[in-house]
């Protein structure tokens, strides 16, 4: 579900109240534990956390106006998103997680190429967010994206 909101705060009050308490605690993880250079934006309709264009001036390939996304946290209907493009572009980023995981949650973890799933709100690992959050430098992203960016190039 994309929100026409302009602003996080603004995302965030939109909420139902359930889903807002849970949505500022991990907005508030991931602005504790991202490395610096990254920003705070509206995104595709989500909190996003994006490599500006002064750090990366090519922008998102797909439409290079746009700055170089990395994570979004969404509120979905069924469930809240976090989606982690490092997981996607990192073998060994994602093996870490869905191997540290299971010591946080006891239920099944709920996840996609980039994309984690929560259904229980009570179950969300703030702790292990906050270190996958920390895990990848904006130098460490810009690279990853190239190298893997370039790699599907004929």
């Amino acid at each position: 579900m994309q929100s026409k909101a302009t602003t996080p705060e603004q995302y965030i009050n939109e909420l139902r109240n359930d889903r807002k308490e849970v949505i500022q605690k991990l907005r508030q993880t991931i602005l504790e534990n991202l490395p610096k250079g990254f920003t705070e934006q509206m995104s595709y309709g989500m909190l996003g956390y994006v490599v500006p264009h002064n750090l990366y001036p090519s922008g998102y390939h797909c439409n290079p106006e746009l700055p170089l996304p990395f994570i979004n946290v969404a509120s979905q209907k069924n469930f809240v998103a976090l989606y982690h493009s490092g997981i996607y572009a990192s073998e060994p980023l994602y093996d870490w997680f869905v191997t540290e995981y299971p010591k946080y949650v006891k239920t099944k973890l709920d996840m996609g190429k980039s994309c984690i799933r929560f259904k229980n709100m009570d179950t969300i690992p703030y702790d292990l967010i906050g270190e996958l959050c920390s895990k990848i430098s904006v130098e460490d992203w810009i690279s990853l994206y190239e190298k893997n960016t370039k790699k599907r190039k004929p």
